[in-house]
């Protein structure tokens, strides 16, 4: 892969660090396949992407791995096979099942550098933080991106300074149950969650464009705390 304009931008010595680099993406939909591919493209020599899920016709509108001809498919397959086509030197280890309570030891503590949350349960999440956290293991997190309209309103902050997003807001009270008041990294929006038009349930809508940013961020985040590791 060539990555001589990265180079331009963060130095020799930097694209090095990513290239030994080890990261884990949990959960591979709108948010997620951003943060892998954006990795990939960035240079990280090895990653771990971890999902179970198959794409269906209503993740076409935000997500990667999701086209008319992959629907049915997993996820994490479609998504190592469009990483290889990027870099066919990537090191991909992947993991075709979900993230359950009590897996963090089974799955993540492989010289793991760093991990990217981006899953949806709150069980689950919740877990993998307070694991990642007891662990040493740095991570960062995506909170609600869905039925909201503006990226803008993303920012990365400290689990312990958000408001506003229901999921942080969870976040912050299973954490505290288990004596994690902040230093969990997180991406999340300000905005209003939007009332979803005409449709009733639990299934929130969404937009390609904020948990593509959110995505986007969570990358960003991660090669620059990578590059400045001694």
């Amino acid at each position: 892969m060539d990555l001589s304009r990265v180079e331009m931008v963060i130095g020799s010595d930097a694209v090095a660090k990513l290239n030994a680099a080890k990261v884990a993406v949990i959960g591979l939909g709108g948010v997620g396949s951003y943060v892998a591919e954006a990795l990939c493209r960035s240079g990280v020599g090895s990653l771990v992407i971890m999902d179970n899920d198959t794409v269906e016709p209503s993740n076409i509108n935000r997500q990667l791995p999701a086209l008319t001809a992959t629907i049915g498919r997993f996820k994490a397959d479609v998504m190592a096979a469009r990483l290889r086509e990027i870099n066919p030197l990537c090191q991909l280890r992947v993991v075709k099942d979900f993230y359950h309570p009590g897996d963090f030891e089974k799955f993540l503590l492989d010289d793991v550098d760093f991990i990217a949350d981006a899953i949806d349960s709150t069980e689950s999440k919740a877990d993998l933080l307070k694991e990642a956290y007891r662990h040493g293991v740095p991570v960062v997190s995506a909170m609600g991106t869905g039925n909201k309209l503006h990226p803008e309103m993303l920012e990365i902050t400290d689990i312990s300074k958000t408001s506003v997003c229901p999921l942080a807001r969870s976040m912050r009270k299973r954490l505290r149950e288990a004596g994690i008041n902040e230093g969990i990294t997180v991406v999340y929006s300000h905005e209003e969650p939007v009332r979803a038009l005409g449709v009733s349930g639990s299934v929130p809508g969404s937009m390609v464009f904020v948990p593509a940013c959110a995505g986007m961020l969570m990358a960003s985040y991660i090669v620059q705390q990578i590059i400045k590791q001694d």
